[in-house]
C-alpha cells in the first residue's frame, strides 16, 4: 500500500469522527474505530457513535458485541488486525480513529497476540455441524465483519476456537514484540477552554437526544446495572440515576466533572506517547475539512 496507516486522535469532543470521514472520502479510505465503548450495540448516544456522520464511508469495530459484555484489549488487537488486513486487501486506505489511548498505542507498537492453542474437545463438538450452524455459533462471540471467517468449515471452527479462547481468558496479556507500525498520527489540537465548552454543550445535547432513555432501555432489556456502571462516564452516572442511587443534579454535575477529568487524562496519555517516541502532528480541531485534508496530504507526501 502506498500510504501508511493514518491515525486521527485527540481528546473527547474534538471532532475526530468528522475529520476522519472527510479524510476517508478524499483518500478512498475506511475507518477503524479505536474507541473502547463504541464496540457495544445499543450504547449509541452515550458513546457518541454519530453513525449518520459516516454516510457512505465504511467503518469497522463499531457495534460488534452486546451491551453488558466486557470487551478487552486482547480482543481488540485481534479484531483490529482482521479489519486492517481486510481493508488493505481491497486496496483501500485504513484510517484508525478514536481516543482510547491504550488501543491506539498497542496497535502502533505492533503488538502481537499469543498463539491460541488447539482445543481438541471443542473441535470434536463442532466437526459435524454445517457451515450455517458454525456461523451462528461464531456470531455469539462477535459481529461477522470479515466474511473469510466462515468461508469454509475449517476456518469457521478455528475462528470459534480463537474467540472462545479470548472469551474464556479475559485476563490474558498480549505479547509485546516491538515491530512499530508505519503510521501518520494526527492529533486534533483544542485549547482547554474550548474543550471544556464543547464537552458541556455536547453533554446537554446528548441529554436532549434521549441519552437517559437509551440507558433506561438497556436496563429494562436485562443488562445488569453493574455492567453498565463498569463502562464509566455516561453509563455510570446515568445508570446510578435510573436505578435511584443519585439525583438528577448529582448525575449531571458528577458526569460533567468526570468527562472533563477524562479529557485531561486523554491528553496526559497522548503527551506520554510523544515522550515514548511517537510523533503526533497536531492540527487545529476547527480547520475546515478541505484544509484539514490538504494538511494531511502534505504530511503524507
Amino acid at each position: 500500500m502506498a500510504n501508511p496507516l493514518i491515525v486521527i486522535t485527540g481528546p473527547t469532543a474534538s471532532g475526530k469522527t468528522g475529520k476522519a470521514v472527510a479524510l476517508a472520502r478524499a483518500l478512498g479510505g475506511e475507518i477503524i474505530s479505536a474507541d473502547s465503548r463504541q464496540v457495544y450495540r445499543g450504547m449509541d448516544i452515550g458513546t457518541g457513535k454519530d453513525l449518520d456522520e459516516y454516510g457512505e464511508v465504511p467503518y469497522h469495530l463499531i457495534d460488534i458485541c452486546d451491551a453488558g459484555y466486557k470487551y478487552n484489549l486482547f480482543e481488540y488487537v485481534h479484531d483490529y488486525g482482521e479489519a486492517y488486513a481486510d481493508i488493505v486487501a481491497r486496496g483501500r486506505q485504513p484510517i484508525l480513529c478514536g481516543g482510547t489511548g491504550l488501543y491506539l498505542e498497542t496497535v502502533l507498537k505492533g503488538v502481537s497476540l499469543p498463539p491460541v492453542p488447539e482445543n481438541k474437545e471443542l473441535r470434536a463438538t463442532l466437526q459435524d455441524k454445517t457451515l450455517e450452524q458454525l456461523k451462528a455459533i461464531l456470531e455469539r462471540y462477535k459481529t461477522l465483519h470479515n466474511v473469510t471467517d466462515f468461508d469454509t468449515a475449517k476456518r469457521a471452527i478455528r475462528a470459534i476456537e480463537i474467540h472462545k479462547y479470548y472469551h474464556d481468558n479475559p485476563g490474558l496479556k498480549v505479547l509485546t514484540e516491538p515491530h512499530p507500525v508505519e503510521a501518520l498520527i494526527i492529533g486534533l489540537d483544542i485549547s482547554r477552554e474550548e474543550r471544556r465548552e464543547r464537552i458541556t454543550e455536547r453533554l446537554k445535547a446528548r441529554f436532549s437526544f434521549g441519552m437517559v432513555d437509551e440507558i433506561r432501555r438497556l436496563v429494562e432489556s436485562g443488562v445488569k446495572p453493574e455492567n453498565l456502571i463498569y463502562y464509566g462516564l455516561e453509563y455510570k452516572f446515568i445508570t446510578q440515576y435510573v436505578i435511584g442511587e443519585i439525583t438528577y443534579d448529582e448525575m449531571f454535575g458528577g458526569l460533567e466533572t468526570a468527562i472533563h477529568q477524562f479529557a485531561k487524562r486523554q491528553m496526559t496519555w497522548f503527551r506520554g506517547m510523544e515522550r515514548r517516541g511517537f510523533t503526533i502532528h497536531w492540527l487545529p480541531y476547527n480547520l475546515a475539512d478541505e484544509e484539514f485534508v490538504k494538511e494531511v496530504k502534505a504530511l503524507l507526501n
